[in-house]
């Protein structure tokens, strides 16, 4: 499969999805579902330019620290880690860690998949009988990005449908999902980047920006966090990739 990938007999979409079944991860496991990354930076602009580098996430970073002003408090955290997460552990007995929480698990695949059942109601059993309040929810794709750039205990990467499913943008199923809390604005379809015209062309753009040369160029350094020799050890403390 490696060999095919460089030699671009497969996509880059089917090479990440053969890494997830390699890793054991599977649409059927809410906590081992597939994980793709965040591969743009830009949510903003009205067109989105594929031949620019600086459209594109720095993917030999993982996402907590691709903002660079993270990066200190996420050290920091490593050093005395109990102290910021209100930790006890008298014996020693938990692991130095730079997140933690985790870039996959079971909370943000229902957080992404809201609007489309069977995860609406799992989300609902979840939270308790009732939809989480609406500035929690996954109402925007420039809002979530942006408050993963503020906010360093938040790492979330994607999910495959990012790449193929147009339709988990859009509320058909007519859930009221509530209101923003300052604008009042009333949480429905996914507010999609300037650039997207739709929930299809977000999707063709997307997907299009994933096999794009710059993101074929560097993929193997998000590789490297997620499913290589830098998720543990040395080369993850390093590369600021511990996760609890």
């Amino acid at each position: 499969v490696f060999q095919k990938w460089v030699n671009r007999e497969i996509s880059n979409f089917d090479y990440l999805i053969q890494l997830n079944t390699m890793a054991g991860r599977t649409y059927n496991d809410l906590a081992q579902y597939p994980v793709f990354p965040w591969i743009l930076r830009d949510y903003i602009s009205e067109e989105l330019d594929l031949n620019n580098p600086a459209v594109f996430r720095d993917l030999s970073k993982p996402v907590g620290v691709v903002n660079e002003k993270n990066a200190k408090t996420v050290k920091e955290k490593y050093i005395s880690f109990f102290r910021y997460e209100n930790f006890e552990d008298p014996l020693g007995m938990i692991d130095k860690f730079h997140y933690g929480t985790h870039y996959s698990n079971a909370a943000g695949v229902m957080h992404y998949l809201i609007r489309v059942e069977p995860f609406t109601t799992l989300h609902i059993q979840l939270q308790s009988g009732r939809f989480d309040c609406a500035d929690r929810q996954f109402h925007s794709i420039p809002a979530t990005w942006q408050a993963l750039m503020d906010n360093p205990n938040d790492v979330k990467e994607l999910i495959p449908e990012f790449f193929y499913f147009p339709e988990f943008l859009e509320n058909q199923n007519g859930f009221n999902l509530g209101q923003l809390q300052m604008s009042k604005e009333v949480v429905n379809d996914v507010v999609l980047p300037k650039w997207a015209h739709s929930p299809e062309d977000f999707i063709y753009k997307h997907r299009k920006a994933l096999e794009s040369e710059y993101v074929s160029a560097h993929l193997h350094e998000w590789i490297d966090l997620i499913f290589g020799y830098k998720q543990r050890g040395p080369a993850a403390v390093e590369a600021l990739n511990v996760f609890y």
